[in-house]
């Protein structure tokens, strides 16, 4: 079936905000007293999942319950660095525009909440490119890497679901998609895969990512490229 709907991941393919997130989740997690938690391990585990299934992990891994203001205190760190500076992935303009061009749907599907959703959307300037069309793990009754979410969008887009194509850069995204019955596309262009860019890449086509690009030179034609088989 033809691609009739692209569904994007938002931090990470969208804009290149991962390096921010995990800065300001392991400085709140720090501070909740797990002196030895990295942003590394933190990029390695959880890249793609929803923050309470990580907050989950965090409490479990302390051995005493966390802040109960630990989720805001978290969003509050992170909003503040986005409007010191959030970078839209480059390339994604001219995508989004060939892809309206060629009268392909395109929404969101992101593990972070409404709030950090909308607040991402606005400051990057996309707002206007998804409006009614973002969806977050707020939504649904499992996260990624479950299909609930991808699920959750082709329905709001009245698109069906092998019809869709889903970008992502976490392998819990492209699980989650290949369990919705949709494509998916591997990116690995953001910043907090430097150095590790052919590894993760690896973890994707692992999942089912039918191809893994670093850079939106030829996302197009990959995201609408004919279905093989």
């Amino acid at each position: 079936m033809p691609t009739r709907a692209v569904i994007f991941d938002l931090d990470g393919c969208l804009v290149d905000s991962e390096p921010q997130s995990l800065d300001a989740l392991t400085a709140e997690l720090r501070a909740a007293g797990l002196a030895d938690v990295s942003t590394a391990e933190l990029g390695e585990r959880f890249l793609g999942v929803s923050l309470a299934v990580i907050l989950d992990w965090a409490a479990e891994r302390a051995g005493h319950p966390l802040p109960g203001d630990i989720a805001d205190r978290f969003e509050a760190r992170l909003l503040a660095s986005y409007r010191h500076g959030l970078t839209v992935i480059d390339g994604v303009p001219d995508l989004l525009d060939r892809l309206a061009s060629d009268g392909i749907a395109c929404a969101i599907a992101t593990g972070g909440s409404v709030r950090r959703m909308n607040e991402t959307l606005r400051i990057s300037g996309l707002a206007s490119r998804f409006a009614g069309r973002a969806f977050s793990a707020d939504e649904v009754a499992q996260g990624k890497p479950a299909p609930d979410l991808f699920e959750l969008a082709a329905r709001r887009l009245g698109i069906p679901q092998d019809a869709c194509v889903v970008l992502e850069d976490s392998p819990h995204g492209i699980e989650g998609a290949r369990r919705a019955g949709m494509r998916a596309i591997g990116f690995t262009g953001g910043a907090h895969l430097d150095g590790r860019r052919d590894a993760h890449a690896d973890l994707l086509r692992a999942k089912g990512a039918e191809a893994v690009l670093c850079r939106m030179e030829g996302m197009a034609e990959a995201l609408l490229a004919p279905v093989r088989g």
